[in-house]
């Protein structure tokens, strides 16, 4: 069953934060991610508010999990750990 990827960030370091984002794409590409909102309006009805929301759509939770271990997504992830607050969950879709 297909499965969403949902972070909810806030940049601290935006030129770090880039090479994160040059680098996770690809990584997400390559698992069979697609983006289907990076970055755009939101709306904080409750709990903590992140300005930066993102959510892929990948082809399982085990694919998502699997994006999420994978040396090239770790590589992209070591430049936002120092440079960002961030939450990640994967949920599947029934």
């Amino acid at each position: 069953m297909p499965a969403l990827w949902i972070a909810h960030v806030t940049v601290t370091d935006p030129d770090a934060y880039a090479k994160y984002a040059k680098l996770a794409g690809p990584a997400i590409a390559a698992h069979g991610g697609k983006f289907l909102a990076r970055g755009g309006r939101f709306v904080q009805l409750e709990g903590k508010e992140r300005p930066r929301n993102v959510v892929a759509q990948f082809p399982s939770v085990d694919e998502a999990v699997a994006c999420y271990n994978s040396t090239a997504y770790q590589e992209a992830l070591s430049h936002a750990r120092d440079a960002s607050e961030r939450e990640l969950m994967v949920v599947e879709i029934d």
